[in-house]
């Protein structure tokens, strides 16, 4: 019998801890892709200027198992490939749009800078 709690104890230590070190990892899964970094994060009051040159929808994982990753995280996770998608577009600037759900997430992307 002790070596049964033992044995249960291990698997449920590793269930809870399993999580939380992937919710650790997701947010340093996602590429910085080169570039990235020079894309602006604007408001739509503040493109009236601008090209419009698309829009992206894109999500990341909210919870890992049953814990939840924090909307922090999940929000700057979701603006990095906002960001890389822009990239990808030829945009400069990023406005974040509708969220249906956390994890998900709307942005357009502009051609603000000649």
């Amino acid at each position: 019998m002790n070596t049964f709690l033992q044995i249960s104890q291990g698997k449920l230590v590793a269930a809870v801890l399993m999580p939380l070190a992937l919710s650790g990892c997701a947010s340093s899964l996602i590429e910085v892709r080169q570039g990235s970094e020079q894309v602006a994060v604007a408001r739509a009051d503040q493109v009236g200027q601008c090209k419009a040159i698309g829009k992206t929808t894109v999500s990341v994982l909210a919870e890992v198992g049953f814990i939840s990753r924090g909307v922090d995280n999940v929000d700057a996770n979701l603006l990095q490939l906002a960001r890389n998608e822009a990239v990808s577009q030829g945009g400069d600037t990023v406005v974040a749009g509708d969220r249906p759900e956390i994890g998900k997430r709307t942005f357009a992307i502009y051609k603000c800078r000649p």
